[in-house]
């Protein structure tokens, strides 16, 4: 098929900071972009040859939007799947596939199959209801501390708890979860896997990843990780029986963790581009917008190796400031040798709101991090 300046169309489910960056490609190769998003304000909106308003998880939404395009992706897991069954079925190429996205989506299902497919993974319990831990702790079934997450609609932090104490329990949502087993690990590591439709397999070197203790966000990305390489190499591994078991075509992420008798155990998966491949953009030959456009397009993959080392601090809007953005210090960043903002176009800041990345290239991967940690010192997201 010819995707190139030609009659193609390429539907996008949410309009987001990934698909604005999806996007970075489809215009460099000219191939026609639909996008949906809920809001008329997504940071997609501008770059793509049709923008449309809607609810991402409506089933007769998503098949309107379906039915308008010849290959439908994802840049967002919060979507209708019994949709995309339904386009699957009259033909339109969807990838990540629905039956990923089911498994995926929910994270006591994503645990279960890690456990079906003997993929390394923390002990966890599943829980119909927040309010059954309780009984279970009492029961002995379970013990303190663990980490709740809720089964649905958890990212950037959102959905998942420390749990030391019981009054720790009190405020946590009612809903379906797991609770699992709280590892002592030395390292959150991430491999991202790229699969085309032809089940061509390529990986990105491992990453280190570094979290804020109280936003549980990634705060830094470290390509590559400071780590030994026969680690590195069970990390790749792991994440290549991942993808494997999942059969995914795009870009799988897998963020997993290094335990302290260097152990690697899958924390969880994304089916699509993702934070911890960000610094690709500008430190690898080719980035993971690119390789997901490749992949789902059935197009030979790029070369995934770094040109230099890359770090990437993620851009979140400062506590205490909610309204019309502004990035105090900008320019001051912008001279620093090797650092490259990334603005997402979302107008208003609130605490820990994702606004946008920047990376650090350089040929030292600890010079890069101590860039890094200037830049964070340095830059502000508040509002006006």
């Amino acid at each position: 098929m010819n995707y190139f300046s030609s009659n193609f169309k390429l539907g996008i489910l949410g309009g987001g900071q990934l698909g604005k960056m999806i996007l970075y490609h489809t215009r460099k190769y000219d191939i026609h972009t639909c996008i949906i998003d809920p809001s008329k304000d997504a940071p997609a909106r501008l770059a793509c040859d049709e923008f449309f308003v809607g609810d991402l998880l409506d089933y007769d939404t998503v098949i309107d939007f379906g039915k308008k395009v010849d290959v439908l992706t994802i840049e967002i897991e919060n979507v209708n799947v019994e949709a995309l069954e339904t386009l699957e079925k009259q033909g339109i190429k969807v990838y990540p596939s629905s039956k990923t996205l089911r498994t995926i989506q929910n994270k006591a299902t994503q645990k279960l199959f890690y456990r079906d497919h003997d993929i390394p993974t923390a002990d966890f319990s599943r829980f119909a209801h927040t309010s059954e831990i309780e009984d279970a702790v009492e029961n002995g079934g379970l013990k303190y501390p663990f980490v709740w997450k809720s089964a649905r609609f958890g990212y950037d932090g959102q959905g998942v708890k420390v749990v030391r104490r019981y009054t720790d329990l009190v405020d946590l949502p009612n809903v379906e979860c797991i609770a699992e087993h709280l590892i002592p690990f030395k390292n959150e590591l991430a491999v991202i896997v790229a699969r085309n439709t032809k089940g061509h397999l390529k990986t990105y070197p491992v990453v280190e990843m570094e979290f804020h203790p109280e936003a549980n966000q990634v705060e830094y990305v470290i390509c590559p990780a400071r780590i030994p390489n026969d680690i590195a190499k069970k990390a790749e591994l792991v994440a290549l029986k991942t993808a494997a078991a999942f059969e995914h075509v795009g870009l799988l992420a897998v963020e997993m963790f290094q335990t302290e008798d260097d152990q690697i155990l899958v924390n969880e998966v994304a089916p699509r581009p993702h934070n911890s491949g960000h610094y690709s953009i500008e430190a690898s030959y080719t980035d993971q917008f690119e390789q997901h456009l490749r992949c789902i397009l059935g197009l030979p993959l790029g070369n995934t190796e770094s040109k230099v080392a890359g770090v990437m601090v993620n851009l979140v809007g400062s506590e205490g400031y909610t309204g019309n953005v502004l990035y105090r210090n900008i320019e001051e960043i912008m001279a620093m040798d090797g650092v490259t903002p990334h603005i997402y176009g979302k107008k208003q800041t609130r605490p820990f709101r994702k606004m946008g990345h920047v990376t650090i290239v350089n040929k030292d991967v600890d010079k890069a991090r101590e860039i890094a940690e200037n830049v964070k010192r340095t830059i502000e997201v508040i509002s006006e």
